[in-house]
């Protein structure tokens, strides 16, 4: 009877370690994350961003049962180890695929969603409340940023706090008041930048989502080549 072959035993622990470390390292940073006021602080996360930080302890959780899986199952020739891998790895791919498909079908409703939370964005844009003063500091720090003014409507969308800063520095006030027309125009009687911040936030994900696309496609590859790997290596230890 057919032994079990030693370059996809390596094989396939290798590509398990690799599996492992990286769950090991997402998890790590999560929990850093999640745990340390100071990098919070840094990063500016607040309660509405800890949902992320959660979903990645979950993900970098179940990575490294996978790899610790996958590994042991390699090294032990342990075919029900093997098997647990298989199939968690083959559901994390349906899932992944099943993601993909919705993300298309429903993409045109994703963008609309979208359009309704920079909707009620704008109400806090308008509001004169304490918390919404913090959120317009941070918001105006982005219009500088990204040469854009409002969310939908331009300035319109500050209402009458288009003249009354919450900052150092004026509401929407285009930089370079004898720049190009498509960047800055005239409104109520001084310079500002000419497009909503919406069309750059949404064109910032679209940009952003073939990114997203060719990391899936990426990570996709691998699975199943870790599925190849576990049901080869199953098969050999089957026959042995």
């Amino acid at each position: 009877m057919a032994g079990v072959s030693s370059c996809m035993k390596y094989s396939m622990f290798i590509f398990n370690f690799l599996f492992w470390l990286c769950g090991s390292i997402i998890l790590g940073v999560s929990i850093w994350i999640r745990v340390s006021k100071d990098v919070q602080q840094e990063l500016e996360i607040n309660s509405s961003a800890f949902a992320a930080v959660d979903l990645l302890i979950a993900v970098g959780s179940i990575i490294m049962i996978l790899g610790f899986l996958g590994c042991c199952g390699a090294v032990k020739e342990s075919r029900c180890m093997l098997l647990l891998f298989f199939i968690g790895l083959l559901l994390i791919l349906i899932l992944q695929v099943t993601g993909g498909i919705l993300g298309a079908v429903y993409r045109s409703q994703i963008e609309a969603s979208v359009n309704l939370t920079l909707m009620a964005s704008v109400d806090t844009l308008q509001s004169s409340s304490q918390d919404s003063k913090v959120f317009q500091e941070k918001f105006q720090k982005i219009e500088r940023k990204y040469q854009c003014c409002g969310l939908l409507n331009g300035p319109e969308d500050w209402g009458n706090n288009f003249k009354n800063p919450s900052g150092s520095y004026q509401i929407c006030q285009c930089e370079v008041e004898k720049s190009a027309q498509d960047l800055c125009f005239n409104f109520q009687g001084r310079y500002v930048y000419k497009t909503p911040c919406g069309e750059v936030i949404i064109k910032y994900l679209k940009d952003h989502l073939v990114i997203i696309m060719g990391i899936a496609f990426g990570l996709a590859a691998i699975e199943i080549l870790g599925l190849v790997f576990s049901m080869s290596l199953y098969c050999q230890i089957q026959r042995k």
